[in-house]
């Protein structure tokens, strides 16, 4: 039997009359149709890899191979699919492809012939990973507008025009249309139903019109009809676009398998490439191979019976060796003539974009291509994000609830409970009163640490594809959630206050300290937020500090009672300086017997400017703290 040696590119299609892109995205061509390449592709882009291969430390020292050096090459304009057993190395590859991941392995990467740029390939490829993680109160139209605002902004009317013809063209690739404005919900919010949510991932990383796009099992629990539409719609993406969209899949079924210019397979224990070529070449290559596909059997459930170590059809071993032989040697010429064939670097890529786009809109004003990591600017990253997170709040009656509803009902409780303290004579009833105030204000921000949790989940993901940075979170954050809760706490102080029937010259200063401690504990809370895998690790991590601050005040221990070694912590107590304050200036208006219950208290007068600086100065750290933390920890690990 002859030796079929497939082509290592993918076929070109023939052109079909000239159609809308409407058309196109809403009717995708059946298999076998050729899709007309639209005069708006993005620039072309080739991938190419050289002895990519990955091992993992295990907990004894010793090192397990996960992949083996493999090699291989992508033009523009293919649906590639990479395939294997569980456990062969297929999202290690395309980790290692998309610059993801995150420990040490060995090869090169290069686009159009050139060694991978770390600072732009971000700006010219796009990740979609199995994750749909989503805020449940975005609108899936939203969803799409989001990312192509921080990827491609539009910079004039013509060119915002144009980007929302491109995005109602995605909704119908993806089939999304109908639910364009429909929430994408969640556990505890109706929206779209799971295979749509899907659908909006790859839609979202499309909506980057990046040219290279990195799919890591986007048919993973979706039923049959939405695994297909969703390959349809990548396809329609890939040859209208001219985007290189590899693709992470497990057993695709016969009709979806067919959508797919290319096919690399790959076995495991170890990780070893079996095949890499047209899809449509494997079948003929297997049987050349001495392992023809049944009639009526699923070609791609053949292929993993094959690869799969231990499996009764077990060929694996056989078929690498086989691709050794037959197939690596052309592999590896192709390789080394793409390393050769240098095309456009990251950064002529980026310019010759910024150019289209100027051309392609009238009316478009000349800006020059930004080649660093993000497509738009630290103050466009803040706009975005603001308008999200503005809409997001407005449309949950939960976070507007916990930062303004419940503040006024604890304030109604609270004042009930000391109504009318103030007309009592100072003593250990009105201490207590202020002590339970400042106590309550500062744990003004302890129920959203499970919200912040969650929020930065979606912030990583999003930071990962260099959407935005994560200073720009962070001041979205203060400039909509801090606000809210500093009402909710202002409100919950006038309520009490009024209920306690205090001398209103206290009222400034009263209100000034629980303002103050807000702002600390919620720097505190942020920072823990930022920093715990989980909102139960936040909780024992904030814990401790609660309890310090709290005890450590003049009240509950008093730098008499305290133990020599500790008495340092009430230089840094938030809480004993705010109470000493208080104290202090309503001990004045106090009888003797009141004086004499402070002065017992060992509280120091003259330090109102000292504890300003301490608390000022620790919040600003607390502040860098939360920074470094959602930068550095809790990463995406891959």
């Amino acid at each position: 039997m002859a030796v079929v040696a497939p082509s290592f590119t993918a076929q070109l299609e023939m052109p079909l009359p000239r159609q809308s892109t409407g058309q196109l995205m809403r009717q995708p061509p059946a298999v076998g149709e050729s899709i007309e390449r639209s005069d708006n592709a993005v620039q072309p882009a080739s991938l190419t890899f050289k002895d990519l291969a990955f091992s993992a430390k295990l907990p004894g020292g010793e090192k397990q191979t996960i992949l083996e050096p493999c090699s291989g090459h992508f033009e523009p304009g293919q649906l590639a699919a990479i395939m294997g057993p569980s456990g062969c190395g297929k999202s290690t590859l395309l980790d290692m492809l998309a610059m993801k991941k995150t420990a040490q392995y060995s090869g090169e990467v290069a686009v159009n012939g050139r060694p991978r740029d770390p600072t732009l390939f971000p700006r010219i490829a796009a990740y979609v990973g199995q994750e749909d993680q989503m805020p449940a109160h975005w609108k899936v139209r939203e969803a799409l507008e989001f990312n192509t605002a921080l990827k491609r902004p539009a910079n004039s009317t013509s060119s915002r025009k144009a980007t929302a013809d491109f995005i109602n063209n995605l909704l119908e690739a993806f089939g999304l249309a109908g639910v364009a404005n429909t929430y994408i919900g969640g556990t505890e919010v109706r929206g779209i139903s799971g295979g749509q949510r899907r659908r909006v991932t790859l839609a979202r990383g499309v909506a980057a019109q990046a040219s290279i796009l990195f799919c890591d099992e986007p048919t993973s629990g979706l039923s049959a009809t939405d695994a297909e539409l969703c390959i349809k719609a990548l396809r329609v993406v890939a040859k209208r676009m001219n985007v290189l969209a590899l693709v992470v899949i497990h057993q695709p079924r016969r009709e979806v398998a067919a959508l797919f210019d290319t096919l690399v397979l790959l076995t495991s224990n170890p990780g070893r490439m079996a095949y890499f070529g047209p899809m449509g070449q494997c079948p003929s290559y297997m049987e050349s191979c001495g392992y023809p596909v049944p009639a009526l059997a699923s070609a791609t459930d053949f292929y993993l019976d094959l690869l799969t170590p231990g499996a009764e059809l077990d060929a694996s071993d056989a078929l690498v060796a086989a691709f050794a032989s037959r197939q690596r040697p052309g592999l590896v010429q192709v390789v080394d003539e793409a390393l050769k064939a240098e095309g456009q670097t990251a950064k002529e890529m980026l310019i010759a974009a910024q150019q289209q786009t100027v051309q392609g809109n009238q009316g478009a004003s000349v800006q020059k291509a930004r080649l660093g990591p993000y497509a738009v600017s630290f103050g466009g990253q803040v706009k975005a994000l603001l308008r999200r997170k503005v809409l997001l709040t407005l449309r949950n009656p939960g976070a507007i609830g916990m930062q303004i509803a419940m503040p006024t009902v604890m304030g109604v409780v609270l004042g009930t409970v000391f109504q009318g303290i103030g007309k009592h004579a100072f003593g250990i009833a009105q201490l207590q009163f202020i002590f339970i105030l400042l106590t309550m204000l500062s744990l003004q921000s302890l129920p959203l640490m499970p919200l912040l949790i969650e929020e930065r989940v979606f912030m990583k993901l999003e930071t990962s594809e260099k959407l935005y940075k994560e200073g720009a979170y962070i001041l979205t954050t203060l400039f909509v959630t801090v606000p809210l809760s500093i009402l909710g706490a202002t409100i919950q102080t006038l309520i009490i206050y009024g209920f306690a029937q205090l001398q209103f010259d206290y009222l400034p200063t009263i209100l000034g300290w629980t303002l103050l401690l807000f702002f600390l504990f919620d720097a505190l809370f942020q920072c823990v937020a930022a920093a715990a895998p989980d909102g139960e690790q936040a909780i024992s991590m904030a814990t401790p500090f609660l309890v310090i601050f709290m005890l450590f005040n003049g009240l509950v221990v008093t730098r008499a009672t305290a133990p020599v070694f500790l008495r340092w912590i009430f230089e840094i107590s938030p809480t004993s300086y705010a109470l000493q304050s208080i104290v202090l200036m309503m001990a004045e208006d106090a009888d003797e017997t009141g004086k004499f219950l402070v002065a017992g208290m060992g509280y120091r007068p003259g330090e109102n400017m000292k504890g300003i600086v301490v608390i000022a100065c620790m919040t600003a750290v607390l502040r860098v703290l939360q920074v470094l933390a959602l930068k550095y920890l809790n990463k995406v690990q891959r």
